[in-house]
């Protein structure tokens, strides 16, 4: 057993990325999701309730990658997952008012949405939101009479939220499918160029899985969808054959997909299997991903109840303060975790400056007010996927904007206290990361081993039949490629974590380039049949 950590960066962690092609959707959303009740409240004078809206308006946040019909499906999971962790603080709250009992519920909440939101993989902003809403619920003043009218509030703003982020469906009905290819079509590329770079060729082999997992999931097969379909088999030959790919084609094809113009249609050469073979891949469900979650609760309770505990050891008034700082450092393993909380604590200290520099202006009145968390929640959103801690100068004065809903407060408090309570919640969210260790990530790689070396075997019998079913070899080639992207998830998870025996590195290099090798042949044997079946 290996004791030496997990490299711990510090050079890189505050880089700015590119944008996310859709920066300005989730951004445009959860304002147009925020606004109407946050100033229909303004007009009745009652913003003290506007903790409640804002629980249904953030479910805005989430989805904004899947085709609409699994976006309806998750969208109403989130509203439904926001209302259920509302309620239990709310009644919380209303049955006790001790401080630490309400910190150990905050963490328990903050553990199980972790767990929840990771194994469903909901996608950005996560759990953190979740969080955010309930550790505050569990500390606002609240009776059992009150509750259902609180509830109420919110899933109203959460039925409001559900209509935003389905409406731009209206537009472009297959507008997540398309970016979704594209960004296949552009990974393929760039392998074809560096064919000898592995991470170009895990990163366009995870790309073609995903857009193959949203045409997937997209619903009706629609001609525009089949014809996305054959793109992606095109994305995937060019993984087979980099030397015979043209990348600019690809990029063309790529470019061809933005707006709402016709699919590009590709020459018919016949084509794999692509989305009727995916359908027939047995599919995992989420409550059987929650085992090897278990960590990372874990790490997440203990972390977010002693972040909470050390508050008020320190006499901060909002304890959940530093919940929410612990509950937002946790990823897949220590190293992301130790960048997480660099982020976090350098975007929230300069939050907190942007925030003593607004005040001024926010306390002109409550119509300020609101306008001010508008423009901050356009600026989280539209600035959080270039860096984490970006987004965070962002988030730190809404939230401290927030609190003062129910009446204006004094900065100098406020600020010290977010000082006090995010420098608290990182340390000791990151001490909880190393105390609880995930030794099992090390046999997560095996089995994932274990999945290659059967798919690539399965496949490679089938190639070496002499006339195999074309349908048992799609089907077998479908079946590698999703458990190679995983196992390449599973090794770069595991390398992060401390405290576990040393990595099958070479194994894992020989299985990735061996199934590669066998996915290649699979591919040129399935395109050469194919191509001959549709000949005159």
């Amino acid at each position: 057993m290996s004791s030496a950590t997990p490299r711990l960066p510090l050079a890189g962690v505050l880089r700015l990325g590119r944008p996310s092609d859709i920066w300005f959707k989730p951004a445009l959303s959860v304002v147009v999701a925020v606004a109407p009740p946050n100033l229909t409240l303004l007009a009745l004078g009652r913003l003290d309730l506007a903790m409640y809206t804002m629980a249904g308006s953030l479910c805005a946040l989430y989805a904004h990658n899947r085709p609409y019909a699994a976006r309806a499906r998750a969208l109403a999971w989130v509203v439904l997952g926001m209302l259920t962790g509302l309620a239990v603080a709310l009644v919380a709250a209303s049955l006790t008012t001790s401080a630490v009992a309400l910190v150990t519920v905050g963490a328990l909440l903050a553990a199980a949405q972790k767990a929840l939101c990771d194994a469903a993989r909901t996608g950005p902003p996560g759990n953190v939101i979740f969080t955010f809403i309930t550790s505050a619920a569990l500390f606002a003043p609240q009776t059992l009479v009150q509750v259902p009218g609180h509830l109420a509030l919110a899933a109203t703003a959460g039925v409001w939220a559900w209509l935003i982020g389905m409406a731009p469906g209206l537009v472009r009905p297959h507008g997540p499918e398309r970016r979704a290819t594209a960004h296949a079509l552009h990974t393929a590329a760039a392998y074809a160029e560096k064919p000898d770079d592995p991470r170009a060729r895990a990163a366009a082999a995870a790309a073609v899985q995903a857009a193959w997992q949203a045409l997937l999931s997209a619903g009706a097969r629609t001609e525009p969808r089949r014809a996305l379909d054959r793109l992606v088999v095109r994305a995937e030959v060019a993984l087979a054959a980099p030397a015979d790919t043209d990348p600019e084609r690809l990029r063309a094809w790529a470019r061809d997909l933005r707006g709402n113009g016709p699919v590009p249609r590709t020459e018919d050469r016949g084509e794999l299997l692509g989305i009727d073979a995916e359908l027939g891949l047995e599919t995992v469900p989420w409550w059987r991903r929650l085992g090897p979650l278990t960590p990372l609760a874990l790490r997440t309770a203990l972390g977010c109840a002693l972040a909470g505990y050390a508050s008020l050891a320190f006499g901060v008034g909002r304890p959940y303060w530093a919940l929410v700082t612990a509950a937002s450092l946790y990823q897949a393993n220590l190293t992301l975790t130790w960048s997480r909380g660099v982020q976090r604590v350098v975007g929230n200290l300069a939050g907190v400056l942007l925030f003593a520099a607004v005040v001024p202006l926010a306390h002109l009145g409550p119509a300020a007010l609101v306008l001010c968390c508008l423009a901050f929640n356009f600026g989280a959103e539209a600035l959080i996927s270039r860096n984490y801690w970006l987004g965070s100068v962002c988030v730190t004065p809404m939230a401290l904007l927030i609190t003062e809903f129910a009446g204006f407060q004094e900065p100098g408090r406020l600020i010290t206290e977010r000082i006090v309570d995010t420098v608290v919640g990182a340390l000791v969210g990151f001490v909880a990361a190393i105390a609880v260790t995930d030794r099992r990530a090390g046999d997560r790689v095996e089995h994932a081993l274990s999945a290659v070396d059967r798919a690539r075997e399965r496949t490679a019998r089938l190639l070496a039949e002499p006339d195999p079913a074309t349908a048992a070899l799609e089907s077998a080639r479908r079946t590698l490629a999703a458990v190679l992207v995983e196992l390449r998830a599973t090794v770069d998870a595991a390398s992060g974590e401390w405290w576990q025996r040393a990595l099958p590195q070479e194994r894992v290099v020989l299985a990735e380039q061996a199934g590669h090798r066998t996915l290649a042949a699979t591919t040129r044997r399935l395109t050469s049949a194919t191509t001959e079946d549709v000949r005159p």
